[in-house]
């Protein structure tokens, strides 16, 4: 049987990919270098996640593999077992403050790193469907000019505005401030479609949103509902940047859009583009999660209001996904809100309260 290759397997997504692949009776080899703990701190490291998927599943193997490494990608692909068999590319810079830090690595990773493993893939395995973990930020921050009203906990369109049940893939991504991270994605994300174009190989952007579940290692940068929970439970002091706490986002359980990859991955199409996230069925303003993590932790957080935002952040976003659904009407997500949050600190409440102690 033909080899499954995730990238950036050591984190949130990429882990429960390897899961997903595993148990539905794939080899999986992992392209992972715990580049997250350079980021983020040693307390964002995927080291520990790589050691139990090793330990977990006989069936995964992890290469420590940088992705700007050309060659090194070339030879995983090149030697894997059977070939390779599907391409889940997960592995990403994924913050805005750090983009800017490091520009050059930024891109590197983002944009150059991508691109060497379409060009593995397109030697070796030209017909393996290439699932890329883009993201919303690829629109810049149009989705800021939106005629949002303000409402005592959230900023919400008005219900006869043609995006209030979603933004869809119409909306443009020119001109508008997108963050470096927003720019090395969005060449990414064109690079990953202009191969399933001129190439003609089984290509797919999912453009998510907030994308989170249990064993998400949330940073301050990076992964807002985990470190939100984490705070909550530990009493560490958080801070909202912007838009007086009331700005939304929308929220997919890892499980759900791995279950987005699977369905891709059975019937797959040349250059597709999706955005992907909670949607209606899950999202929430930063006052309503705050709120969330204080009833369902049983503890007050401890939190300040900052007036500025993030460069090229969000004030609202709520994915349309209604496409994805036509052309997959087998996925159906199942996480909401409540039940995130639920599952985040009931599996880890324990083990962050001896961490902070520590």
């Amino acid at each position: 049987m033909a080899t499954a290759i995730v990238t950036g397997s050591g984190g949130l997504i990429g882990s429960e990919s390897v899961r997903a692949l595993v148990e539905s009776g794939w080899d999986v080899i992992g392209l992972e270098n715990d580049m997250r703990a350079r980021f983020f701190g040693p307390e964002a490291s995927t080291s520990a996640t790589t050691e139990r998927l090793e330990r977990d599943y006989g069936e995964f193997r992890s290469l420590e593999v940088d992705i700007r490494d050309a060659d090194a990608v070339d030879r995983a692909f090149r030697d894997a077992p059977g070939g390779v068999g599907v391409v889940i590319h997960t592995a990403a810079q994924p913050s805005h403050d750090w983009a800017a830090r490091d520009p050059q690595t930024d891109f590197g990773v983002n944009a150059l790193g991508t691109l060497n493993l379409l060009e593995a893939a397109r030697a070796h395995a030209p017909d393996a469907p290439f699932v890329f973990c883009s993201t919303n930020k690829v629109y810049g921050d149009t989705p800021n000019f939106l005629p949002l009203e303000e409402q005592e906990l959230r900023l919400e369109l008005p219900e006869d505005h043609r995006y209030y049940g979603g933004i869809d893939t119409s909306m443009s991504i020119d001109s508008s401030t997108h963050s470096l991270f927003g720019v090395s994605k969005a060449a990414a994300d064109l690079m990953v479609q202009e191969y399933g174009r001129y190439f003609e190989m089984p290509t797919v952007c999912f453009r998510g949103g907030c994308l989170t579940g249990p064993q998400h290692a949330g940073a301050q940068l990076h992964g807002f509902l985990a470190y939100l929970a984490k705070c909550a439970v530990t009493g560490t002091h958080y801070t909202v940047f912007g838009y007086g706490g009331k700005q939304v986002r929308d929220n997919i359980h890892c499980a759900d859009l791995v279950a987005c990859f699977e369905s891709f991955q059975r019937n797959p199409r040349a250059a597709s583009v999706y955005n992907i996230g909670g949607g209606r069925f899950s999202n929430c303003s930063m006052l309503e999660a705050i709120a969330a993590c204080e009833r369902i932790s049983g503890r007050e957080l401890s939190w300040e209001l900052s007036d500025e935002n993030r460069i090229g952040d969000h004030r609202w976003w709520i994915s349309d996904v209604s496409d994805f659904r036509s052309d997959y009407p087998d996925w159906e997500p199942r996480y909401g809100i409540e039940e995130i949050l639920t599952e985040m600190i009931g599996q880890n409440a324990e083990r962050w309260a001896a961490e902070a102690a520590a």
